[in-house]
């Protein structure tokens, strides 16, 4: 069965290009004009996900979000907005959303971003102690990484980089996406900051290995894991 989206933005040539970005990929998705229509959708509770402009007419996305929470609407929500200011990020993913996209965005992370949030397991709560990605293993409580048994040594925020992406392994992450769960930056350094740590820690993965593991995807970002 095919998922489902709904898209709430007033901007008609925005909400043209997301609906057909994600009606490319498979998706089906309904679109509302406004901040109520928007609500009354969303709150049947058919959405695989939402993704929410955050200045509409009629009732704001804040608002919206709000009540959808109050109601126990439990589905992901990606806020879509022109403030990419710390506060505003932050209001918006302590007030309920799920992930917070700045405008103007690419298509591609924006479909990353919204299979992630889809991917995750209701609730949350499942606590994990160990992930794995083919013979590469990572302990969360010893911090102990092996590959086919082999110890790998990592530094502290090449182990944040590798949890990440075993997290989301097979995948696509992108750069913006590393920036903010590992750096947690929430604008562009502009440096190569992700490109160097990810060669640092594609060596130490997969130097000596036949089958690499770590793989640039041309004009995406990256991926742990299958890629053929």
């Amino acid at each position: 069965m095919s998922q489902k989206i709904l898209v709430v933005e007033d901007d008609p040539t925005t909400a043209d290009f997301i609906v057909k970005s994600l009606t490319g990929e498979g998706f089906v998705v309904d679109h509302a004009a406004d901040g109520r229509d928007g609500l009354f959708h969303a709150t049947d509770g058919s959405y695989d996900a939402i993704v929410l402009d955050r200045m509409l007419p009629g009732m704001d996305g804040m608002a919206v979000l709000a009540a959808l929470r109050a109601a126990k609407v439990a589905t992901p929500v990606l806020i879509l907005s022109n403030l990419g200011a710390v506060d505003a990020r932050v209001e918006g993913l302590t007030s309920g959303a799920n992930d917070y996209l700045v405008k103007p965005f690419a298509s591609s992370e924006l479909l990353a971003r919204l299979k992630l949030l889809i991917a995750r397991p209701p609730g949350g709560t499942q606590v994990e102690t160990a992930l794995s990605c083919e013979d590469l293993e990572m302990n969360l409580l010893s911090r102990r990484v092996t590959r086919a048994g082999k110890r790998i040594d990592l530094q502290p925020r090449e182990f944040r980089l590798l949890e990440y992406l075993l997290r989301h392994k097979e995948r696509v992450v992108t750069r913006t996406m590393m920036l903010e769960r590992v750096w947690e930056y929430h604008f562009d350094p502009g440096t190569n900051v992700v490109d160097v740590h990810v060669s640092r820690l594609r060596r130490k993965v997969d130097d000596g290995f036949a089958r690499p593991l770590v793989h640039t995807i041309r004009g995406a970002g990256y991926m742990l894991g299958k890629a053929d």
